[in-house]
């Protein structure tokens, strides 16, 4: 499966701690380091990270990472599209390749 996911902290963290200049680039880090030590081929964009995996460990490693942005706020925000085809690997960038080649 691929799937593509954007978490975001919202309200005040239990610390009491609050930014001071709206961003969440420190909450996005450490869900992306979540993601990058999984060992799963992914990417991250400006607005989402993609990873490539069998369900159970895709989903294991989403959550994992929507937990550590929790510590940045009182709630949090997770989008995700999944594209599920089984029997197929590599597609993280097989996809884009077909696009690549089709626009040629």
């Amino acid at each position: 499966m691929l799937l593509a996911f954007s978490v975001a902290p919202s309200g005040t963290p239990a610390s009491g701690a609050r930014p001071t200049d709206a961003s969440v680039h420190d909450a996005v880090a450490a869900a992306v380091k979540i993601v990058r030590e999984s060992g799963l081929p992914n990417r991250t964009s400006s607005m989402f990270t993609e990873i490539e995996g069998e369900w159970d460990e895709v989903f294991d490693v989403v959550k994992r990472a929507t937990e550590a942005v929790g510590e940045f706020g009182s709630r949090v925000s997770l989008v995700i599209k999944a594209d599920i085809r089984p029997g197929y690997s590599g597609e993280l960038s097989a996809k884009v390749d077909r696009l690549e080649q089709a626009l040629r």
